[in-house]
Order: C-alpha cells, then sequence, then structure tokens
C-alpha cells in the first residue's frame, strides 16, 4: 500500500511537504541546539579533519578551538562598537540642545506657514503640539520605563535561555566531534538511510552558500555606505556605514536602523543634502540586497531565484521572521527528498544490467 502511494508523485510530494513542515515547525524548535552543532560539525568536518590528520589535533579540540575563535571575533565587534558608542555618548549629549533648539525653529515654521495657508491660530497650534509632546515624555518616565524595570525578571529569564542554548549546542557540538565518523558510518551501512545523507548534504551545501552570500552582500553595503556617508562629510560616517552594512543582515529594516535615524539627525541640524543621502541610500541598499540575494543562493545551489524569493515569503507567513531562513531551507529539505526519490524510483524501473 506504501509502495503504491509512494510510485505517486504528487502525493508523495505532498506527504514529504508535510512531513518538512512538520520537522521545521514542532522537531526543529525542541531539538535546535543539536540540529545546529550537527550543522556546524558538517560544515567544518574537513577542517576538522585536516587538523586531526597533520597536527594531531582531536576534533573535539579543534571544535573548542573554532567556537573559541569565534566568539573572539564576536566579542572584539561588540567590543569596538560598544567603546565608539559610548565614547560617542559626550558629543550626542551636547548636541541635544542644539537638536532642541532645530526642532523648535522648525516647528514654529511648520506653524506659521500653517497659519498662512490655511488660516488656523499658528500660535495655539505649536503650544497643542509641545504639551501633547510633553505628555508622551512624561509617559515614557513614568509608565513606560518602570514597565519594562518591572518586566526584569522576564529579561533575566530569556538571557538564562540564550545560556542554556550555547551550553547545549557547545556539549552537543563537542560530543558530534567525536562520535561524528562513527555515527556516518552507521548510517551509510543502512541503504534506507542513504536518502537522508543526500538531504543533509543538500542543506549542507544550501547553508554553506547562503552564509557565503549574506558575507558578501553585507561587506558590499558596508563599502559603499562608509564610502557614501564619509564622503558626505557625516561625522563618525565611516563607522555608521560599517554598522549599517552589518546590520543589514536583520530582515526588512535591516541598514535603516541606521540610516533613518542618521538621516533625521541631519534634518534637525539643517543638513539636507546629507539627509537625502541617507535616505537614498536606504533605499539603494534594499534594492541592492534584493538583486543580490536571489542571485547568489540561487544559481549557486541550483535553484531558481525566484523559487527562492517565493520560499522566502512563504516562510514569513508560515514561520515568521525564522522564515526567513526556514522557507529557503523547507524548499531545499523538499527538494532533495523529491530528487533522491526519484532516484530510487529510476533506479527500480530500470535497473542497472
Amino acid at each position: 500500500m506504501m509502495g503504491k502511494i509512494l510510485q505517486n508523485r504528487l502525493v508523495s510530494l505532498l506527504l514529504m511537504t508535510g512531513a518538512v513542515f512538520f520537522f521545521l515547525k514542532v522537531i526543529t524548535p525542541l531539538t535546535a541546539p543539536v540540529l545546529l552543532a550537527l550543522l556546524f560539525v558538517t560544515i567544518f568536518g574537513p577542517l576538522l579533519q585536516k587538523w586531526q590528520s597533520r597536527l594531531h589535533l582531536h576534533r573535539q579540540i579543534g571544535v573548542l578551538l573554532l567556537l573559541l575563535l569565534a566568539g573572539g571575533i564576536l566579542g572584539i565587534l561588540v567590543w569596538v562598537l560598544f567603546s565608539w558608542i559610548v565614547g560617542s555618548l559626550p558629543g550626542w549629549i551636547s548636541g541635544l540642545d542644539t537638536i532642541e533648539q532645530e526642532v523648535s525653529g522648525i516647528l514654529h515654521e511648520i506653524c506659521r506657514l500653517v497659519e498662512q495657508t490655511m488660516g488656523i491660530d499658528g500660535e495655539y497650534l505649536e503650544q497643542m503640539i509641545l504639551m501633547r509632546l510633553g505628555e508622551g515624555i512624561d509617559y515614557f518616565q513614568l509608565e513606560f520605563l518602570p514597565g519594562m524595570l518591572s518586566q526584569s525578571l522576564e529579561y533575566v529569564k530569556g538571557v538564562a535561555a540564550v545560556g542554556g542554548f550555547l551550553v547545549t549546542f557547545l556539549i552537543a557540538a563537542i560530543l558530534l566531534a567525536k562520535d561524528y565518523d562513527e555515527i556516518m558510518n552507521q548510517l551509510l551501512d543502512r541503504e534506507e538511510c542513504h536518502v537522508i545523507l543526500e538531504i543533509i548534504c543538500g542543506i549542507v551545501r544550501y547553508l554553506a552558500t547562503f552564509v557565503k552570500a549574506q558575507i558578501i552582500i553585507m561587506s558590499v553595503i558596508g563599502i559603499l555606505a562608509a564610502a557614501v556617508l564619509g564622503l558626505c562629510g557625516i561625522r563618525h560616517g565611516v563607522l555608521w556605514g560599517l554598522l549599517a552594512g552589518i546590520l543589514d543582515a536583520l530582515p526588512f529594516i535591516g541598514t535603516g536602523i541606521v540610516l533613518v535615524p542618521l538621516g533625521i539627525q541631519q534634518i534637525f541640524y539643517g543638513n539636507y543634502g546629507r539627509a537625502v543621502a541617507c535616505l537614498l541610500f536606504y533605499l539603494a541598499s534594499i534594492f541592492l540586497r534584493e538583486i543580490l540575494e536571489p542571485r547568489l543562493i540561487g544559481r549557486r545551489v541550483g535553484v531558481p531565484a525566484i523559487a527562492i524569493l517565493l520560499s522566502i515569503y512563504a516562510g514569513i507567513k508560515l514561520f515568521g521572521i525564522w522564515g526567513i531562513i526556514g522557507g529557503p531551507l523547507g524548499f531545499i529539505m523538499i527538494q532533495q527528498s523529491y530528487f533522491s526519490l526519484e532516484r530510487r524510483r529510476n533506479q527500480l524501473t530500470n535497473p542497472p544490467e
């Protein structure tokens, strides 16, 4: 009965799609640290093998060194960013009075323009806006900030959850590095597991391509943003541009976290040309990512760019923000499973002589 069902390509495709959805929706959240450790050991397996053969370095030690190296690089980047922010705080604080004066002047001009064109009392309108702004500031100080402080326990739980995830990932990576060859040999000895290995290889190839593509896109946007902001004469423009390139990996908002507030700041300072440059480059970075991402990911994985785009959209609808990765990942899993099943079906119908 099962064999007849699998012979129907449409039914088998629907079954595989349902299995992949169940895996990504239910299994993955429960086993995320172990799955991530498995992918980590698989991707860096050749490098660990070289270290073991040439340097006589056990794989467990190699995994620790790789994780320490990654953590060190991340720590240095965070420290540089933190030091830059702390060092810039005095300048930002000293400029608050200037910004307040600029905002008051702009508001006064807008209200006067409204009075001239629409006949509304500009002075009354300005007082009402300032009163509403004062109410907003009071709400922020008296309700919003205390509310955030009262939820400190939730933040502690979140930090503890992240810490538990990292510890589990570390332990799982070390254990898998030790027993990786034995696990792979056991899977290779079982013919029914060959499909699983093919799917794993396809997923690893996709993830490696995805990470490389993100690094390329972030580097291109970061360098261009640093050049544009630096040439525009914005203070610390190069650092702002590099930070925008790093944050471009965040979905939807990306470089806007840096460029939009920076553009608004330049408007308050009266530098309208710089503000326009910030906003135009923000729009350009969105189009640049939309152009580069499908090409870099789709071509190298052997998947049409439109399929990657549709899988990202479907993933966001099904899984939320995580769907940006989960959507294309699920598509690759379905594709690899279908192709593996087709190869098995062809081998059964056309056995080699």
